[in-house]
C-alpha cells in the first residue's frame, strides 16, 4: 500500500525573496521609535541590528536597543499593536509593523532594559520625506520633542 505524500511537500513552496539589503553585521541605528497606531511614540535608546545569514541562505535580523520599560507599558494602555521606525541613515528609512518584541519586565519608572525585536514580516522602505513626516506627527510620551 502506498501512502499519500505528505501535506508539506504535496504543495511547491514560493521561495521568499530576500528583503534584507545590507550584508552580515552589525549596523548601527541613528534613531528609532516605538510607535502606536494613534502616534503615540518612545524613542528607542542605542538601538542598532544584527544581521545574519541561516543556513538555508536567507538573511536574518534581529534589533537591540534600551527603552524605560514603564514607557512600553503606557504605549501598551492604548493598543497590543506595536510598531517600530528605523532610521539607519540617507535613504535607509524603514517601518518593521507588529515586529516579534521581547523586553525587561521590571516596571520601575526609572529602569531602562534591553528590547529584543524581531521582524515576522520584511520592513516596509519608507522614503526619506514620508519618515520624516511620520516623526513630526509623532505625539512623544517619552517627554523629548521629534
Amino acid at each position: 500500500m502506498t501512502r499519500p505524500p505528505r501535506a508539506e511537500t504535496a504543495v511547491p513552496r514560493k521561495p521568499m525573496t530576500d528583503w534584507i539589503p545590507f550584508e552580515e553585521g552589525n549596523y548601527l541605528v541613528q534613531q528609532a521609535y516605538l510607535i502606536t497606531d494613534a502616534g503615540a511614540a518612545v524613542a528607542l535608546e542605542n538601538p542598532s541590528i544584527h544581521i545574519t545569514t541561516g543556513r538555508a541562505g536567507r538573511k536574518h535580523l534581529q534589533g537591540t536597543c534600551l527603552v524605560r520599560n514603564m514607557l512600553v507599558v503606557d504605549l501598551l494602555e492604548d493598543t497590543d499593536s506595536l510598531d517600530i521606525l528605523l532610521d539607519l541613515g540617507e535613504e535607509f528609512t524603514f517601518l518593521l509593523e507588529m515586529p516579534d518584541i521581547q523586553a525587561g519586565k521590571v516596571f520601575s519608572p526609572d529602569v531602562k532594559s534591553t528590547l529584543r525585536f524581531a521582524p515576522v514580516s520584511p520592513w516596509k522602505h519608507l522614503s526619506r520625506r514620508m519618515f520624516d513626516e511620520r516623526l513630526k506627527r509623532l505625539n512623544r510620551i517619552d517627554g523629548e520633542t521629534g
